[in-house]
């Protein structure tokens, strides 16, 4: 059987499934942002990040073993695979690196802006996702919140937490960037799980070569906490929820789905609060509003109400 008669089928909406797959990937990325922040503690950056993709391949690799996905086969994407697996390095260096100049309540805020680069990229390069004028408003709303965000780093003694923001929100434009490449090319064609072996395999190859020009301390302090948010970014982010949102991205609009990302800001603020005693402001509180406005007015249905009932 060829492989176009075997695509997942597509719909234009987010149904039930597709919410509550959704909600439970955003909480656990929430909580992400706490793993890494207390991983950083005992293990730097680069290593960190080093050992996420190289342990999720492994995990990958088995898996697709386990479930008889062709590894190997000549399906046409070995060349925007490896381009997908050198922007993800790229991307977790600067997100594990912003990380350790920034708390979490903020760099949740910058990497989960994800969406603007998918909306616009989607909107140009993805047939049927463009962007409408409530559209256009709630991605406003949401970017007006990130400014006061920025405003508020510019009141600090030092620049320091606004360097690890702009760093995380780069890497949160690879994001995008990756998903629209994800979404409009040929890896949208092979199983998801080829996609995110490209990404960790080629990333877990690349990230030591940063070390040539980084000096790091490596593993200092490997304590069994430190281990635990190792093993549940690897476990859980790296394997289970990038396979989840590798599958709904094939079958359900990809600036849809990435407007939910906003969802994982509230959880960040509140893991980071709750769980490492972060002071969280009024700014960034205000920040939350205008997200949080932001998704309701994203993430509505663009269908008329007859066709939606």
């Amino acid at each position: 059987m060829s492989q176009s008669s075997t695509l997942p089928a597509r719909h234009d909406h987010l149904d039930g499934l597709a919410l509550g797959l959704m909600i439970l990937i955003c909480a656990s990325w929430g909580l992400n942002q706490v793993a890494v922040k207390i991983a950083g503690d005992g293990i730097s950056p680069i290593w960190l990040a080093t050992l996420r993709s190289a342990g999720g391949t492994v995990l990958m690799v088995t898996w697709m073993l386990w479930r008889n996905i062709p590894i190997f086969s000549r399906d046409g994407s070995l060349g925007v695979g490896l381009l997908m697996g050198f922007i993800f390095a790229v991307e977790f260096i600067l997100f594990y690196w912003g990380m350790t100049f920034t708390t979490v309540s903020r760099g949740v805020l910058f990497f989960y802006m994800s969406p603007f680069a998918v909306a616009i990229g989607a909107h140009f390069f993805i047939r049927g996702e463009r962007l409408t004028q409530r559209k256009l408003v709630g991605l406003c709303l949401a970017f007006t919140g990130l400014g006061l965000a920025v405003y508020e780093g510019l009141t600090f003694p030092t620049y320091r937490e606004l360097i690890g923001d702009g760093m995380i929100f780069f890497a949160a434009v690879l994001w995008g960037i990756q998903t629209v490449l994800f979404k409009a090319g040929r890896l949208s064609a092979i199983a998801p799980e080829k996609t995110l072996l490209y990404e960790l395999g080629v990333s877990a190859l690349l990230m030591p070569l940063a070390l040539l020009f980084v000096s790091e301390r490596g593993i200092f302090s490997p304590s069994m906490l430190v281990w635990a948010c190792v093993a549940y970014q690897i476990i859980v982010i790296v394997f289970a929820s990038y396979i989840g949102w590798l599958w709904l991205v094939v079958r359900y609009p990809a600036s849809h789905l990435a407007s939910f990302s906003f969802l994982v800001p509230v959880l960040g603020f509140l893991g980071g609060a709750v769980l490492l005693n972060e002071e969280i402001s009024p700014l960034l509180l205000g920040t939350v509003t205008l997200i949080c406005s932001g998704i309701y007015i994203v993430s509505r249905s663009d269908r008329p109400k007859s066709a939606a009932a």
